[in-house]
């Protein structure tokens, strides 16, 4: 999914960052402070995810997670995606700098799509929320895929064929996403529910109040 740098146009490079800033911007205002370790944890996600990769033409296929991430995070997705490219490209140079805008833009912005169409329903009980996040996951490589498509065509039309292609080799990719994503929220809901609902469930004790009795003073003979 990552766009390698010299294949873009200076218009769609500039254009994409100006986006990226914007949504990186109103995600770490979003970003709450008990959340920080929940992003570090999706940022390592999409690190690991995004190393075992297939180069295809200028681009890459390779696992996203940004369904899941978008779902559990919100606009701070784009943050957390941010922080992941940057340090690919300083650690591997995966992907580039020049490049940070387009690259953050086409897998941030899905994850942001997701989080407000699927969002709510992935609370719901039973297996809605399994099949919510499914299609979460589905529907965010889709989007991640045309967006990637799309950036290709408005630099050159002769990318058209390889467009076509990128949309194409990313099938197995949403469908093996959506399985992992509909594993990991039904596995979430059951042991830490407040990262999908955001409220912390506390669990309600009684406590009892243990009368003390004077202890009976012993004689010594």
């Amino acid at each position: 999914m990552h766009i390698s740098e010299g294949y873009l146009s200076g218009p769609v490079l500039l254009s994409s960052a100006v986006l990226a800033i914007a949504g990186t911007a109103i995600g770490l205002k979003r970003l709450d402070y008990e959340q920080i370790a929940q992003a570090g944890m999706m940022a390592a996600v999409f690190f690991v995810a995004g190393l075992i990769h297939v180069p295809v033409g200028p681009s890459n296929a390779h696992l996203i997670m940004n369904g899941i991430i978008g779902l559990l995070m919100g606009w701070s997705a784009f943050p957390v995606i941010l922080a992941a490219l940057v340090l690919q490209a300083v650690f591997f140079q995966f992907g580039g700098f020049t490049t940070l805008g387009i690259n953050t833009l086409i897998m941030a912005a899905p994850a942001v799509a997701v989080h407000y169409l699927f969002g709510p329903l992935i609370s719901r009980p039973h297996k809605t929320g399994s099949v919510a996040a499914f299609a979460a996951a589905a529907t965010a490589v889709a989007f991640s895929a045309v967006l990637m498509a799309a950036s290709l065509l408005f630099t050159d039309e002769k990318f058209w064929a390889l467009a076509g292609t990128t949309l194409v080799v990313h099938i197995p990719i949403m469908i093996t996403e959506a399985i992992i994503a509909a594993f990991c929220i039904g596995f979430i809901k059951k042991v830490k529910p407040e990262m999908i609902t955001g409220k912390t469930v506390t669990l309600k004790s009684s406590h009892s109040v243990i009368a003390s009795q004077p202890q009976e003073k012993r004689s010594c003979n």
